[in-house]
């Protein structure tokens, strides 16, 4: 006869005055099954279920979970007793806009083109653009995609708010709430990185592999292809918004100016004060911060300042045209602006749907996804630019999710097939009590690692892949396109 069990469940929260960390934790054994529920405090959370041969393994695993978090500042706590909270730049600019929060100069009178915008029912952060597709990622954890025309094709639901996206090559990463970092290059969704939860994420970035991420605390991460942590600095100052990597650092943008780390060890290798850092961008040879003192530095990647762009207000965001051609900028005050290299001011706009927190230009536009949830596109050509300063802008298309777009969420199913058609063979098998993953298709080195998503690991288990490719700084593979389980 079977002896029924009450399910025991520890409770754990982690809330930090000044917009740091605001995390709970939970545990529930359930006979011999423990089950982890964990996330933003406020939100459902990402849960995973472990089972062991019997209830004491259970009780052991989770006094183990438990005893960790304590150690890292988690606390008992009352479910329902803190509330939800959101972070933003705007959050971060009241704390350090070092008494630069009203606007100076004339008020902005004119309307930037906009051609079309989506609302996409949330603030967004999150933005990636290219050749084929406009993305928006929103705090509702919902990514569209649409057409340069502005057709939805395609919406994503990850498990929290998206913070940012980000393209590594021919990979597109986002960043979420619950710590974790998503591959979006395949057709669902795969969990790629796994950072602490105790982290909230404000930006990431990843180059050839490494990813960096800058938090909510002033710190920066660096995690290799593996998932695992390189280094963690503590920065100079609070709040990095900014972090950009390359193939020889880690540029992080916070509070305090901008710092930038060697991405293989974390030592210092310049600071400049630049103020409150809100947002950064990059070039090959120059990195750009956005900054609470209405200002956009510009500087070289050996630390030398070289130009700055000035604003009207406090500047949330900034991208550029290819190589610094022109720098644009958006400000707290929903305008957006646009400079020559040599630091001419040549317009400012309204966007007539918020500021903008994220911005891209391609292809003579600039993209923006703002503090009303939306992804707006801008005709920044010479002609419109003209047109818009004498009052003459297009009717705006305001685009519609329709109801029967497909959406997709994360996965770690495999399909199964019974052959490799072609495609690259990989084996996953355990070193160290790590699972791994390695090319066993001839023609490939078989010391080498292959980058490959963490979720659907299984040891013993063999895939095929679309095409496994060297990383640029070698030493690893990284797989490439749909994944199928060998049968």
């Amino acid at each position: 006869m079977s002896v029924e069990t009450t399910p025991e469940t520890t409770y754990l929260e982690l809330s930090e005055e000044g917009g740091g960390a605001h995390k709970f934790y939970e545990v529930t054994v359930d006979g011999a099954t423990m089950t982890i529920r964990y996330g933003r405090i406020g939100d459902t959370g990402q849960r995973k279920t472990s089972t062991f041969p019997d209830g004491t393994r259970a009780k052991e695993m989770a006094a183990k979970k438990i005893g960790e978090k304590v150690r890292k500042g988690y606390a008992p706590a009352v479910r329902g007793a803190r509330k939800k909270r959101g972070f933003s730049r705007g959050h971060v600019m009241s704390a350090h806009v070092d008494g630069a929060s009203a606007p100076v100069g004339r008020a902005v009178t004119r309307r930037a083109p906009v051609l079309w915008r989506y609302d996409s029912g949330s603030a967004a952060f999150g933005i990636f653009i290219d050749d084929r597709v406009c993305m928006v990622g929103n705090e509702a954890g919902l990514i569209t995609s649409l057409t340069h025309d502005a057709q939805v094709v395609q919406q994503v639901r990850l498990p929290d708010g998206v913070k940012c996206m980000v393209a590594d090559d021919a990979w597109l990463y986002a960043g979420c709430d619950d710590g974790n970092v998503y591959d979006l290059s395949g057709k669902v969704p795969r969990l790629a990185y796994q950072i602490s939860p105790s982290i909230d994420i404000y930006w990431l970035d990843i180059h050839d592999g490494v990813l960096g991420v800058s938090d909510s605390g002033g710190g920066v991460v660096a995690i290799d292809h593996e998932d695992e942590f390189l280094w963690r600095r503590q920065g100079r100052g609070t709040a990095g918004w900014m972090v950009r990597c390359d193939d020889a650092a880690v540029h992080h943008g916070h509070s305090g100016g901008v710092t930038s780390y060697d991405w293989r060890t974390g030592e210092e290798l310049w600071h400049q004060s630049t103020g409150s850092v809100l947002f950064g961008w990059q070039e090959r040879s120059t990195v750009y911060a956005g900054t609470a003192t209405r200002t956009v530095v510009r500087l070289r990647k050996d630390g030398g300042r070289e130009r700055t762009y000035h604003c009207d207000a406090p500047v949330f965001s900034c991208a550029t045209a290819e190589d610094g051609r022109y720098v644009f900028a958006g400000d707290n005050q929903a305008s957006i602006y646009c400079f020559d290299e040599a630091g001419t001011r040549l317009w400012k706009l309204g966007t007539g749907c918020g500021a903008a927190y994220s911005m891209q230009y391609h292809d003579q536009r600039l993209y923006i996804v703002t503090t009303n949830g939306s992804l707006a596109c801008v005709d920044a050509s010479e002609e419109a630019i003209r047109s818009a300063e004498q009052g003459s802008v297009p009717d705006v298309v305001d685009v519609k999710a329709p109801a029967a777009v497909e959406t997709v969420t994360p996965s770690t199913t495999v399909d199964v097939v019974a052959d490799s058609n072609g495609g690259v063979i990989v084996e996953c098998f355990e070193e160290h009590g790590h699972l791994r993953v390695r090319v066993v298709s001839p023609g490939y080195d078989r010391s080498w690692r292959v980058q490959f998503p963490k979720g659907i690991r299984e040891h013993g288990a063999r895939y095929v892949v679309s095409e496994v490719r060297e990383a640029g700084r070698g030493g690893f593979y990284r797989a490439y396109g749909d994944i199928h389980r060998l049968a």
